[in-house]
């Protein structure tokens, strides 16, 4: 038999979607504290938020006649017709957040408005209304929350211990305060402060209070606009990388979103300037048009749509490669001196695994393959010189379209700090009036992040060579190094690639034509790989169902690698995974390794000076193929802390 649940079942059943642990009750009241104009945020919570959370603003309150309706499923102030489901401007629009809170938990809030003389409190159990009645309290709103899932003990158990809850709320927070750097955030668990920001207006400021764990001083402001995209925020150089990718943080609209479409963009910006398997530390910003964003996908909005995935991945590759292509973003060489020398062994393993994926894979149903324009590598010890051999001059290269120079993103601007908002005492009753206490002063920062300036080649100026393997230069007040055969293996890379890229390719007839048996699924979806494997170079048709045969293969592969890298091709293409087949640009590198010159090749100062001209005119002359830097750089600053002649 069909029949109606019964509305306090089915408020849970609905509570479930949106309140899952405390950090869900968090996100939603701050999301409305913000949404409320509020200038000030406290968070409170006791034993990872399960018995205890309070959150007070200083926003708009809710008038007294009101507040009941809030508590309702679905009732909302921010949208009132389909249409405006079209173009959210709001982090909170159902009016779900609320009616969930109060169903699994006992609840209270005291809110006032503005224009009001009194405030009004209201206390829910499970839903219903106890207590209705007028009450002194400041402009705002006050919710604390008490006993979650005291009346669904089933969900209870499935919490996780007070520290991994507490973690939860902290991360989201932390976040918080990040994307909102006007607004003030104060973070209090079990008695004790955790952070507190200022609210003025200094994101920058705000990382370094709040994630302990990032050196500000390897992070780059992006700031990057084109139509009605616009992407701000601070990434780290390649001297700064991680194992995981726990310090990514993305925002889309102000709304933290997990989102892989900013995260290839991002990796995609980064290529070849840090090595595969790390990491960049991001916390970036992106504003769209609301039109062209679906936030209506996931109960708890974590997640986000875009209409134009592929423009969003590409645009925000550019902002990252521009931001990259700055003096400040070149590897330091006193942060290699501080590298971990396991983490560097792990990175070294992995030199040659190269990825072949954007290389290859996402131009394919297009029928055409783009190099795209590679990056700074992630900073790792210089290793140790080739084996000496007679010296040779520098081979010619064909010109290769050079670097065009990127604007410097304008310095985040500072405003006055203003007030810390203070927590009610922990002995608070919500009947009394909430009183405010001075806030301990936070130290005073002066980590400030890195200038942008695009490097420019021309200030240069070459002083000779060491070793015979790294050439000496200076530029202003910074002293460069630069690996000759890094260098001059980056130059013929990309010579190698562009010649790779012509559409007439070389072909190489093969005496016995090779035969490769696909499935029927393949076979059906044949030419999103024959015309990718045509433009590399292999002519190859059809042999009957399910068999195509191949007559010609690219010059620079032997038979057998033609054959394994053509079945491996069509495989992973069929099953739609990442690329991980190298062979085609590792051949690329070995030949480019092979014809530059090598660490202990004595060059002369016109040889020196043609390497570095060369490496000007490179699509990325801030890294060799494998990942490693060309350059390092040392400021006098740095040197002369080294020969302790400054003490700071």
């Amino acid at each position: 038999m069909i029949k109606v649940l019964e509305k306090h079942i089915a408020d849970k059943i609905a509570a479930g979607e949106v309140v899952d642990r405390p950090v869900s009750i968090v996100k939603e009241l701050v999301e409305n504290a913000v949404d409320a104009g509020a200038t000030s945020i406290v968070v409170e919570m006791k034993n990872g938020g399960k018995s205890y959370l309070r959150v007070t603003d200083d926003g708009c309150g809710i008038p007294s006649d009101q507040v009941e309706t809030a508590f309702l499923r679905h009732a909302t102030s921010k949208i009132s017709n389909v249409k405006d489901l079209d173009a959210i401007g709001t982090l909170g629009f159902r009016g779900e957040a609320l009616a969930s809170i109060g169903a699994v938990s006992r609840t209270e809030i005291l809110t006032k408005t503005r224009d009001s003389k009194t405030g009004t409190r209201v206390l829910f159990h499970g839903g219903e209304v106890l207590t209705h009645e007028q009450t002194g309290c400041p402009d705002g709103t006050t919710l604390i929350v008490t006993d979650l899932f005291y009346n669904t003990p089933a969900r209870l158990k499935f919490l996780k211990s007070d520290s991994a809850e507490s973690g939860m709320i902290i991360d989201f927070l932390s976040q918080m305060a990040l994307a909102y750097k006007d607004i003030k955030f104060r973070l209090i668990n079990n008695g004790n402060v955790l952070f507190a920001t200022n609210g003025d207006g200094n994101r920058f400021n705000t990382i370094v209070r709040v994630y302990k764990n990032v050196d500000p001083k390897n992070l780059t402001a992006v700031n990057y606009e084109e139509g009605k995209l616009k992407l701000e925020g601070y990434i780290s150089t390649p001297a700064q990388s991680k194992n995981s990718r726990s310090s990514q943080i993305f925002f889309v609209n102000g709304r933290v979103v997990h989102s892989k479409v900013m995260e290839k963009g991002l990796m995609e910006g980064y290529r070849e300037r840090i090595f595969e398997g790390r990491h960049p530390v991001a916390y970036l910003f992106l504003e769209t048009d609301p039109a062209d964003l679906d936030v209506n996908i996931h109960p708890n909005k974590r997640e986000v749509r875009f209409d134009k995935e592929a423009d969003i991945i590409d645009f925000m590759t550019r902002a990252i490669r521009s931001c990259l292509n700055t003096e400040a973003a070149m590897v330091s060489g006193t942060s290699l001196f501080k590298e971990n020398t396991a983490d560097y062994k792990e990175e070294a393993k992995k030199e040659k695994q190269v990825d072949i994926k954007s290389f290859l894979s996402t131009k394919v149903k297009e029928d055409t393959f783009e190099y795209k324009t590679p990056e700074r590598p992630d900073p790792a010890p210089v290793p140790k010189a080739e084996q000496v051999k007679p010296a040779s001059p520098i081979r010619p290269i064909t010109p290769i379209t050079p670097i065009v120079p990127v604007k410097p993103a304008a310095p985040v601007a500072e405003k006055s700090t203003a007030e810390i908002p203070v927590a009610a005492p922990a002995d608070y009753k919500p009947q009394t009036t909430i009183v405010k206490r001075p806030e301990p002063a936070e130290p005073k920062l002066t980590v400030k992040p890195a200038v942008q300036k695009p490097f420019d080649f021309d200030e240069l100026m070459i002083t000779g060579s060491i070793f015979n393997t790294y050439i000496t230069a200076v530029s202003g007040d910074t002293f460069y190094l630069i690996d000759q055969h890094a260098a001059h293996e980056r130059v013929f890379y990309e010579k190698l690639v562009k010649e790779y890229e012509e559409e007439e390719k070389t072909r190489q007839p093969i005496m016995i034509p090779l035969i490769i048996n696909v499935d029927l699924k393949t076979d059906e979806d044949k030419f999103s790989w024959l015309t990718a494997l045509t433009k590399m170079g292999y002519t190859i048709g059809e042999f009957g169902q399910g068999s195509y045969r191949i007559s010609e293969i690219p010059t620079f592969m032997t038979l057998e690698e033609a054959e394994d890298f053509a079945g491996d091709f069509i495989e992973q293409i069929s099953d739609s995974t990442n690329l991980r087949n190298t062979v085609i640009i590792e051949k690329l590198i070995m030949k480019s390794c092979k014809a530059a010159v090598k660490g202990g090749d004595s060059l002369s100062l016109t040889e020196l000076q043609a390497l570095i001209n060369d490496l000007k005119n490179c699509v990325n002359p801030f890294s060799c193929p494998h990942g490693r830097p060309t350059f390092v750089k040392l400021t006098k600053y740095e040197i002369e802390r080294l020969f302790k002649r400054i003490q700071n």
